[in-house]
């Protein structure tokens, strides 16, 4: 994963509702709301403003959730992938 950036809108979480255990989050860039579980709404918050290497942001999500698995790193590719598709955060 190093190498990779990634970065969302500073504001980007400031319009959620959060409804039994799921983040609503209207992107008001793209005029959609997007349905997200854990660890999305997390990523986003951790990215929000912030230029971050894909290493960097594993490390922080592993520090701050006590993330303990091989298979983290593949993870947050994955979420980061999504996450990019649904033009929530993308790479500067």
């Amino acid at each position: 994963m190093a190498g990779s950036r990634y970065v969302a809108d500073a504001d980007i979480l400031s319009a959620v509702v959060e409804m039994e255990g799921l983040t609503l989050l209207f992107h008001a860039a793209s005029g959609q709301t997007h349905i997200l579980a854990p660890p999305a709404p997390q990523i986003l918050a951790a990215l929000a403003g912030k230029v971050r290497d894909a290493d960097g942001l594993l490390a922080q999500i592993a520090r701050d959730f006590e993330v303990r698995s091989e298979d983290a790193g593949a993870a947050l590719a994955a979420r980061l992938a999504e996450l990019e598709a649904a033009g929530l955060v993308h790479r500067p």
